[in-house]
């Protein structure tokens, strides 16, 4: 009997004995800093992301990484839900929504890395890209229904738009945003609710949940005009299709989207630093061709890319903020 218990405690202490030698292999690798792959999460569309990811892999970091798109509204509500317990150790995301999941979780690691931005940013993150509001029509079909360019969001309320014209729903869309911003900043939130509330009836079915859907209904002729991204209507023309841009006299504004890198502090970690360095110093040559405003010293932009009436937010932007302007949009349906 007595044997019999010696030999079950020296199986036990046997066990115990090759627990703590994985233990301390597996601290011994820990403590090496080895990184697994650095997950990216973005709300960044196709022409980004393929902008991120040849910068990346220039630099080395083929197989290092995992990118994985999400919708604005989805990716903002992982951020605002989970804070740093999120799968990603990299984001781009619209800013406002950067900032309000700092402001929750104290999530981002402060940037390592000098940006030279010429605006001024907090320490946890940087701009990638910036997109500028504005009209486009389709001139075909401006001239076949006798219609007037328009100079103002206003005028899309004309009864003779009716049915002709497209806009991005803000409950869906950033890009929806920068009209709702417009009008309120310049006609006020009483004024601005009878011209929303007069511009939606105009939209009637054609309501995008897309910031890119009223550019495609414009050329593809099913509207005559539509608002939503500048660039994408400056394509557009120098592509040859029937199309121009207008800057609305209320306002050309523009919402960014930023690299930031959740504060995990682990050697992973350490490498989405590095691949967030990467994104701003040499992704940035492609990132400003398709979306054309500069944002880092000695960038430049054709005049063609230069709104009439650029205009800033008047408030500082934030997830309550655009909550507050979504219950607008309703209220004014």
């Amino acid at each position: 009997m007595s044997k019999r218990i010696k030999g079950f405690k020296g199986i036990i202490l046997s066990i115990v004995a090759l627990s703590l030698v994985f233990t301390l292999a597996g601290c011994g690798n820990k403590a090496s800093g080895d990184a697994s792959k650095v997950v990216i999460l973005t709300n960044a569309d196709e022409e980004a992301v393929a902008s991120m990811e040849t910068a990346l892999k220039g630099a080395g970091y083929e197989g290092q990484y995992l990118f994985q798109s999400l919708g604005t509204s989805e990716l903002g509500g992982k951020l605002m839900a989970e804070g740093d317990k999120i799968e990603a150790n990299l984001i781009t995301m619209s800013s406002y929504f950067v900032e309000s999941a700092q402001e929750k979780h104290n999530m981002f690691k402060d940037l390592s890395f000098t940006t030279n931005a010429l605006d001024s940013y907090p320490a946890y993150y940087t701009p990638i890209l910036a997109n500028t509001g504005a009209i486009f029509v389709n001139t075909a079909v401006l001239k076949d229904k006798g219609l007037t360019m328009p100079t103002t969001i206003k005028d899309l309320t004309k009864p003779e738009f009716k049915g002709l014209v497209s806009v991005p729903n803000i409950m869906d869309s950033s890009t929806a945003w920068l009209l709702v911003q417009a009008i309120i900043s310049q006609y006020g939130e009483e004024e601005g609710k009878t011209v929303l509330h007069d511009l939606v009836a105009n939209v009637g079915p054609h309501l995008e949940s897309s910031g890119s859907g009223p550019i495609k209904k414009v050329k593809a002729g099913e509207v005559a005009a539509g608002f939503g991204l500048r660039h994408q209507a400056v394509l557009a023309k120098e592509e040859g299709a029937p199309i121009d841009y207008v800057d609305p006299t209320e306002g050309n504004f523009s919402l960014t989207e930023s690299v930031a890198v959740v504060k995990k502090d682990d050697a992973t970690t350490e490498l989405a630093m590095k691949m967030a360095e990467t994104i701003i110093k040499d992704a940035r040559k492609d990132l400003i061709t398709n979306y054309p405003v500069a944002l880092y010293k000695d960038e430049t932009v054709s005049d063609i890319h230069k709104p009439a009436h650029s205009m800033n937010f008047a408030k500082p932007l934030t997830v309550e903020l655009l909550e507050q302007h979504q219950q607008f949009f309703k209220d004014a349906k």
